[in-house]
């Protein structure tokens, strides 16, 4: 997918990037490619996959989730930005909190935002499991996401606690998807989230599998999760 399909592709999904998103883009691609040389980030780093991989299949979540209003988001694990960053080009007003437990990735994304002008973001260093007991960002965002980080049930324990009760989770996921859901529902459970969409697509170009998982918060998680760091990936709800 060249820059042109990108912009074509997402002009049909009712989203038009102005020269200076598209500039931003641009950029991303060229800090993603020139840190990646130092530390690892990402495998893909051709132009055309990195556009569609990375950029379109991140920006996806919003054909199916209203990014239009003004609203805090939490990406948990987004290693080089995904999906939150390229969400923040296409809706400015997004207030977006990135956590990771790789402070060199955090060096990038601080020094990726201020190369791209980004306001209203920050990034936290921290294991998963630390921030979301930390009262300061616990059920404190709208929204809380994770692309490619783990399979649901551990993801769930992640991320559930982070949403404010009224907020939602949303889990991007290839395939299989089916499979981590019946697996977690006892974790949603626990945790305080119900499931009230789902959907299905392709990627262009290479039709790959993709996911969309929305829960909402129903109830307060309670206090004992997440559990302690690594507890959730050892033995998952």
């Amino acid at each position: 997918m060249n820059e042109e399909q990108f912009v074509e592709a997402l002009k049909e999904k009712g989203i038009d990037l102005n020269p200076e998103q598209l500039q931003q883009f641009n950029r991303y691609f060229e800090l993603l490619v020139e840190w990646n040389e130092k530390m690892n980030l990402t495998a893909i780093t051709d132009q055309s996959s990195v556009y569609l991989k990375h950029f379109y299949d991140s920006i996806s979540m919003a054909f199916y989730v209203d990014f239009s209003k003004d609203q805090s988001i939490c990406d948990v694990g987004a290693g080089a930005g995904f999906p939150s960053i390229p969400l923040k080009i296409c809706f400015p007003q997004l207030q977006v909190t990135i956590v990771d437990s790789l402070n060199k990735r955090i060096q990038f994304l601080t020094h990726l935002s201020e190369e791209l002008k980004l306001s209203n973001v920050q990034f936290v260093h921290a294991r998963a499991e630390e921030f979301g007991q930390n009262s300061k960002y616990r059920e404190q965002y709208d929204m809380v996401t994770a692309r490619a980080v783990a399979r649901l049930t551990v993801l769930s324990e992640l991320c559930i606690p982070l949403a404010k009760v009224g907020g939602q989770f949303v889990a991007m996921k290839a395939a299989a998807a089916q499979d981590e859901l019946s697996d977690a529902k006892k974790a949603l459970s626990i945790l305080g989230a119900e499931k009230i969409q789902e959907y299905s697509f392709t990627l262009p170009v290479e039709n790959s599998e993709r996911s969309l998982f929305v829960f909402n918060k129903v109830k307060s998680t309670p206090k004992k999760y997440p559990r302690k760091p690594g507890v959730p990936n050892k033995s998952p709800l």
